[in-house]
């Protein structure tokens, strides 16, 4: 599939079959995050692949917006290891698990998986089912798997709305 196709291609998949992603398949979603570009190369992003019966029933306690996805990555950064922007100290760490998710999610697309960015939850109950203390911080919950449905793209606005050129 051609770049653009996939940014096209790509929804936000709330309805998931019943299966578990093939392991080389998912390989390959997760390899595309491992090469995501992070402020200064520091790669501070973590990715936890939930996938046990057991996990994704505590994770349904931390965030309604689990989807049944037999399969729920989470992106972290380890605040020790992000850039911290020098004139204010402001940690870069959630930019980089940002970059590090979007391109987890359109590789999905362009192996048709279905993912979704999920950013409602309860950060300490995620940590607590994941075993992680403070040192991480939880950015992003993206449950991901073969899509029931295919979802037309959501109206967009138009380029002239949101670009400004000066």
């Amino acid at each position: 599939m051609e770049y653009f196709d996939v940014i096209e291609k790509r929804f936000s998949c709330r309805s998931f079959k019943d299966e578990k992603i093939d392991r080389a398949l998912l390989n390959k979603v997760l390899e595309a995050g491992r090469l995501a570009p992070t402020a200064c190369n520091y790669q501070p992003e973590r990715i936890f692949v939930c996938e046990s019966e057991e996990v994704l029933s505590k994770l349904k306690v931390a965030t309604r917006y689990t989807f049944d996805a037999k399969t729920i990555l989470i992106i972290c950064h380890l605040k020790s290891e992000s850039w911290h922007r020098g004139n204010d100290g402001v940690d870069h760490g959630k930019v980089d698990s940002t970059i590090v998710a979007t391109q987890m999610v359109l590789a999905s697309t362009a192996l048709g998986l279905g993912t979704c960015f999920v950013c409602s939850f309860k950060e300490a109950l995620v940590k607590e089912v994941l075993g992680i203390n403070d040192d991480y911080e939880v950015d992003i919950i993206l449950p991901i798997g073969y899509p029931n449905d295919i979802k037309p793209h959501n109206q967009r606005k138009d380029l002239k709305e949101i670009v400004c050129y000066k």
